[in-house]
């Protein structure tokens, strides 16, 4: 019997509160898991290359991350839509465990940049299906009540990944900012065995390799042309253009392909939907200017107030406040009102009103004031993220439910990675032209621009020149930010042509009895056999 003679099984099997609540701690442990090793790691640089060596090496520990968890994003959302999310989404957990242990025993610089590269893969999977199992189990119009808290978790991590890679390098082992996953990642694995029952519908289905090959190698070429592009490597080198111009071939192929696979990675069909397309647009461009321009904000900290890793992360928990009290207040009224379309908008208007107060910081600016700044730039954030993966899970069929929801999220990866590295040229580019008007000839520190990514080497200088240089960076900063105004001015514009539909509830879809509680994960029979379907 094929799929469509069973369009009851097509359907969500939206579970309980309780139930629910059981599920969503272990879905919050494995996103928060992959959110602080996006982060934890970079405060114990410098003591892990002490150790190992390889500063040659050192860029390709975070590369690595990067381009395994971004480039495997939209496969976790299509495989899972078709072998189901609970044994996928296992595997991930297993894949990011056994990386994070590895990586924590490594001998050399390579084998920690091949582990990070695993840890990556698994990481790009706990962060797809968290939100495509939420769409799975939560009606969307009871959603808001719930996605608050995830957003609230990756808040967290940005916080607390930088002071945790602090404190475990000061006071254990830069090896336990891997260790420590190990455990945490056991208890997920446990809760979400035990509990994750979500029905899933067999059907016949072929994997589209030939389109994974192409956008894996594709936003893989990107990612290392941004990543190198004025840092390793001068961006019209010919390393960086063959780069960019083997990720535009291969995009291009890709997107051809996608249009006669037949069981395409990233159905272009999607693209039709004009919310997914809008919501998409809106994500890349909101991760362009946050990624862009928030991750100078611990750099501003540790330069300018010369704080230690660890006080950095503490002096941002104002921006965590304001993610978590406006992503919990928006999905509640969501809940309540059943209506989204003013939370990005009022949250792209917010950002945006907040990156240009961060304009303004100066050397002087008190830590009262720009806790403020920092509070208003996370409130932004905090009203825009989880609604627009709500928005595209609402509007698409259940089927797509985790390739739309994955390649939501891949499309703000991308818009970030791509706002990191446009930033941080400005900021290298404007720091290297205000040292050489602020500073006598000769008097420059080495490295120009680069003296921005070392605050201690500033914190070394003679008082005269230390100001100056000082002075130089709070300028430059001031550029970065300007620039991501009317980048987010996009983001603004783009929110009004977000359509709004009505969001469903639990009479609104089919939900098959079998599959109502968590006891069970057991479907009507779906062939000849009159075997049930488990996964």
């Amino acid at each position: 019997m094929t799929s469509s003679a069973q369009p009851a099984a097509t359907g969500p099997a939206y579970m309980t509160h309780r139930q629910i609540l059981v599920v969503l701690y272990g879905l919050m442990l494995g996103m928060l898991l992959a959110a602080l090793d996006q982060t934890i790691v970079s405060t114990a640089l410098p003591t892990i290359v002490g150790e190992l060596g390889g500063l040659n090496q050192l860029s390709w520990v975070v590369t690595a991350y990067l381009l395994t968890s971004t480039a495997a994003t939209p496969l976790y959302g299509k495989i899972s839509d078709l072998y189901g999310r609970r044994p996928v989404y296992i595997f991930a957990i297993v894949v990011f465990v056994a990386g994070s242990m590895l990586a924590g025993m490594s001998q050399t610089m390579w084998q920690l940049v091949a582990t990070r590269a695993m840890q990556g893969l698994g990481a790009g999977g706990l962060m797809a299906l968290t939100f495509a199992i939420i769409g799975d189990i939560i009606p969307p119009r009871e959603r808001g009540r719930y996605t608050g808290y995830f957003t609230g978790v990756w808040g967290l991590a940005s916080v607390a990944g930088p002071l945790l890679g602090g404190f475990f390098t000061e006071h254990l082992s830069w090896r336990w900012i891997f260790y420590i996953n190990v455990p945490l990642g056991v208890v997920a694995l446990v809760v979400v065995n035990a509990v994750l029952h979500v029905p899933f519908h067999r059907r016949e289905h072929s994997i589209d390799y030939l389109g994974a090959a192409l956008i894996v190698g594709g936003v893989s070429s990107l990612l290392l042309a941004l990543v190198w592009g004025g840092e390793r490597y001068a961006w019209g080198s010919a390393t960086i253009v063959s780069l960019l111009a083997t990720a535009a071939l291969l995009l291009i192929v890709f997107i051809f392909w996608e249009g006669r696979a037949t069981e395409p990675i990233l159905p272009l069909r999607l693209f039709h939907n004009s919310i997914f397309s809008m919501t998409s647009a809106v994500g890349f461009v909101v991760g362009t200017a946050m990624f862009g321009a928030i991750v100078f904000i611990p750099i501003y900290l540790r330069v300018v107030d010369g704080v230690t890793p660890t006080k950095a992360g503490l002096l941002m928990l104002p921006l965590m406040v304001g993610i978590i009290v406006s992503s919990i207040s928006s999905g509640k009224a969501t809940t309540v009102t059943g209506r989204y379309k003013a939370f990005p908008i009022a949250g792209t208007g917010l950002l945006g009103i907040g990156i240009f107060l961060l304009s303004r910081l100066d050397v002087d600016t008190p830590a009262w004031l720009y806790s403020i700044y920092f509070f208003i730039v996370g409130a932004g954030l905090g009203l825009v993220m989880q609604i627009l993966v709500l928005a595209v899970q609402n509007a698409v069929d259940f089927r797509d439910m985790g390739v739309a929801t994955s390649s939501s999220q891949f499309f703000r990866s991308m818009g970030g990675t791509i706002g990191t590295a446009i930033f941080g040229t400005i900021l290298a580019n404007r720091l290297a032209h205000n040292l050489a008007d602020r500073l006598p000839a000769g008097a420059a520190p080495a490295g120009g621009g680069d003296i921005a990514k070392s605050p201690e080497r500033i914190a070394a200088l003679p008082p005269g020149i230390k100001a100056d240089v000082i002075g130089a960076f709070v300028d430059a900063l001031h550029t970065v930010f300007l620039a991501a105004v009317p980048v987010i001015a996009v983001a603004f514009v783009l929110s009004f042509f977000i359509k709004e539909l009505p969001l469903r509830g639990h009479s609104d879809g089919p939900r098959p009895e079998a599959a109502a509680g968590p006891e069970t994960d057991e479907l009507p029979a779906d062939d000849a056999s009159g075997a049930p379907i488990t996964r």
